[in-house]
C-alpha cells in the first residue's frame, strides 16, 4: 500500500504532457501484445489440431537448433575477435577493430541468397573449380539447409557480439588480464580463466541479440527451406488462410520467448560481477611477434571477406549485369523513395517518442518510470510476425467499430480502411524499433546527468523550455546514434513490411527477396546494394561521430 501511495503521489507530481505521451507510447507497445495473448483464451479451430499433432513440434526443435548453434558459433567468432581487437596489436589492427561491424550491412537474407547462388551448380565457385578441371561431389556444396543457415547467420550476425565484448574488454578488463599476465598465465589461460568469466554480462548482451535476429527471421529459413516458428506463422496466415491460429501461434511464441528472457534475468540475478576497484584502467594491447602477428591478421582478413567483401563483390558483379532493368526504371525510384519515406516517418516517430519517455523516466527515477522503460523495449525482443499480427488485430478491430463512419461516408458496410494503409506499417515499425532509439537516448541523458536541468529549474525555466535549451544541444550525438542505427533496422527490416505493407507498396527489402524467391537472384543485386549502402554510411558516420566524442 505504501508503495501504491508513493507511485500516486509521483504521478500527481510529475502530472504533464510529457508524462501522458508516454503513457500514450506504452500503450502503442503493449496492446497489439495484450491482443495476441489474448488469443490464448479462444477456443481453437479446426486447423490448430492438425497444426499441433503434425507440425509445432518441427517448428519447436527447428527453431531451437537454429538459435542453439549460431549463438555457439557466434559467441566462439565474436569473443575470439574481440580478444584480438582489445587485447593484442597486429598489423592492421586499427582497420579491422572498426571493420568487423560491416557484416551488420549486409542483411542475413541478403546473404543467403547471395551464398546460396555462389554454391550452386551454376554458382561461381563450381563453375571455377570446373573450369580448373576440379570436379567435387555436389553435396559439398549445399549450402540450402540447416547447416548453411547456421553459417548464414554466424557470418553476418557475429558483430552483435564483438562490438559488445570488445567495448567491455578495452574499457574495464585492463587490470585483471594484466594480473594474470604477471603471474604467468599462458595466453590460452587468460582467455579461458580471466577473459570469458568476466565476459559474461556483454556475451549474454550479445547472444540475445543474436537469438532475437535469428528467431525474428524469415527470409534465411524460407529460403533454405527451413522450417522454423516464423515460417509456420506465415504459412498458417497465407498457406490456410487461417488468421486465428496464426495468431495462436504467435501467441504461444511470444509466451516462450517471455519466459526464456524472463530465465535469463533470474539466473544473471544470482551471479553479479563488480570490481573489487573503483580503479578500471583500459587494457593495454600486447604486441605480437612472429607467426602470431601475421596468423592473426590473415585471420580477421579470413572473417571480412566471408562475412562482407565476397558476398559485396558478387552483388556488384550482378548488378553489372542488370541494372538497365532493374535500376533505370520507375517502379525502382517508386520503392526506393517508399523505402526511405517509410523509414524516415517511423524513424522520426521513434525518435520523439523514445525522447519524451527516457527524458520522463529520468526524472521520475521510480519503479513506475523503469516500467515504462521496460515497456518501451519490450518490442525488439519480440519477432517481426508477432508484431505483425498484434498490429493487424487492432487495426481490424479498429476498421470493426468504425464501420458504422465508413458506411455514413459512402465506403461500403464493412470496408477495410486503417487495416490496409500505410499508418499500420509506421505503427508495427515503432513497435518493434522503439528499443534502438530509445536506449541511444538513454545512454546520452545518462551521460549529461541531472545536474544542468536541475541547475535550469532553479532559475524559474520551465520543464519543456529546459530540454530544449539545456537537455537537447547536450544529448546530440546521442540521437544521432539512435536515428541511424534505428534508420538502418527499418531499412532492412523484412517480415513486417511482407506482412503489413499495402497493396502494391514494396521497398528494397520486399522487392530483392521477390527477385530472390522468383529465382531472379541477378535481378535483386541493385535494391540489396541500395540497402547495403544506406547501412554502410550509416556506420561510417557513427565511427567518425565516435572518434569526435573521444
Amino acid at each position: 500500500m505504501q508503495q501504491l501511495a508513493r507511485l500516486l503521489r509521483d504521478f500527481k507530481k510529475h502530472n504533464n504532457g510529457w508524462l501522458w505521451i508516454s503513457l500514450l507510447a506504452a500503450a502503442i507497445i503493449l496492446l497489439p501484445l495484450l491482443a495476441i495473448l489474448a488469443s490464448v483464451g479462444k477456443a481453437p479451430n479446426e486447423n490448430w489440431s492438425h497444426i499441433t499433432e503434425y507440425m509445432l513440434k518441427d517448428y519447436v526443435l527447428q527453431s531451437v537448433w537454429l538459435v542453439l548453434f549460431t549463438g555457439i558459433l557466434t559467441v566462439l567468432l565474436g569473443v575470439i575477435l574481440a580478444w584480438l581487437m582489445a587485447g593484442h596489436d597486429f598489423p592492421l589492427r586499427k582497420f579491422f577493430r572498426w571493420a568487423m561491424y560491416l557484416p551488420l550491412t549486409i542483411p542475413p537474407y541478403i546473404g543467403a541468397y547471395t551464398y546460396g547462388n555462389m554454391f550452386s551448380y551454376t554458382g561461381t565457385v563450381q563453375t571455377t573449380l570446373r573450369s580448373m578441371g576440379i570436379k567435387l561431389d555436389q553435396a559439398y556444396f549445399d549450402i540450402m539447409s540447416m547447416q548453411g543457415a547456421v553459417f548464414i547467420f554466424t557470418m553476418f550476425l557475429f558483430p552483435y557480439v564483438y562490438m559488445i565484448t570488445v567495448s567491455f574488454l578495452e574499457k574495464q578488463s585492463g587490470s585483471y588480464i594484466e594480473n594474470a599476465r604477471l603471474l604467468g598465465r599462458t595466453p590460452v589461460a587468460v582467455f579461458t580463466r580471466v577473459v570469458l568469466p568476466i565476459s559474461r554480462p556483454a556475451i549474454v548482451g550479445g547472444v540475445t541479440l543474436v537469438a532475437f535476429e535469428v528467431l525474428s527471421d524469415y527470409g534465411v529459413v524460407n529460403y533454405y527451406g527451413i522450417q522454423t516458428f516464423t515460417t509456420a506463422i506465415f504459412s498458417t496466415w497465407f498457406g490456410m488462410y487461417d488468421i486465428e491460429s496464426a495468431t495462436r501461434l504467435a501467441a504461444f511464441f511470444m509466451i516462450g520467448i517471455v519466459s526464456l528472457l524472463a530465465l535469463e534475468r533470474l539466473l544473471r540475478g544470482h551471479r553479479k560481477f563488480s570490481a573489487t576497484t573503483s580503479k578500471n584502467s583500459p587494457l593495454a594491447p600486447i604486441r605480437l611477434k612472429g607467426i602470431s602477428r601475421w596468423g592473426a591478421t590473415a585471420f580477421c582478413l579470413l572473417v571480412l571477406a566471408v562475412s562482407f567483401v565476397i558476398p559485396v563483390g558478387q552483388l556488384f558483379v550482378w548488378a553489372g549485369w542488370t541494372y538497365e532493368e532493374v535500376l533505370l526504371t520507375s517502379d525502382f525510384l517508386e520503392m526506393t523513395f517508399n523505402t526511405i519515406s517509410v523509414a524516415f516517418l517511423a524513424t522520426a516517430f521513434i525518435m520523439l517518442l523514445s525522447i519524451v519517455v527516457a527524458n520522463m523516466t529520468r526524472i521520475m527515477n521510480n519503479s513506475f518510470g523503469a516500467a515504462l522503460a521496460k515497456v518501451l523495449t519490450l518490442g525488439y525482443s519480440i519477432p517481426g510476425a508477432i508484431v505483425a499480427i498484434g498490429v493487424l488485430s487492432i487495426f481490424i478491430w479498429a476498421d470493426e467499430r468504425l464501420a458504422p463512419l465508413y458506411s455514413w461516408m459512402g465506403r461500403g458496410d464493412a470496408p477495410l480502411i486503417l487495416s490496409l494503409s500505410l499508418g499500420m506499417m509506421v505503427v508495427a515499425y515503432i513497435i518493434r524499433f522503439t528499443a534502438t532509439g530509445y536506449n541511444s537516448v538513454e545512454v546520452g541523458f545518462e551521460k549529461i546527468g541531472l545536474k544542468y536541468m536541475e541547475a535550469s529549474r532553479m532559475l524559474g525555466i520551465g520543464f519543456t523550455r529546459t530540454f530544449f535549451k539545456v537537455d537537447l544541444p547536450l544529448i546530440k550525438g546521442a540521437l544521432l546514434s539512435g536515428t541511424l542505427l534505428t534508420f538502418i533496422e527499418i531499412v532492412k527490416e523484412l517480415p513486417l513490411a511482407l506482412l503489413l505493407r499495402p497493396f502494391n507498396f514494396d521497398t528494397l527489402a520486399t522487392k530483392s527477396y521477390q527477385y530472390a524467391s522468383d529465382e531472379r537472384i541477378f535481378s535483386a543485386a541493385v535494391p540489396s546494394l541500395f540497402i547495403i549502402a544506406v547501412s554502410l554510411i550509416s556506420i561510417i558516420v557513427l565511427h567518425q561521430a565516435g572518434k569526435r566524442v573521444v
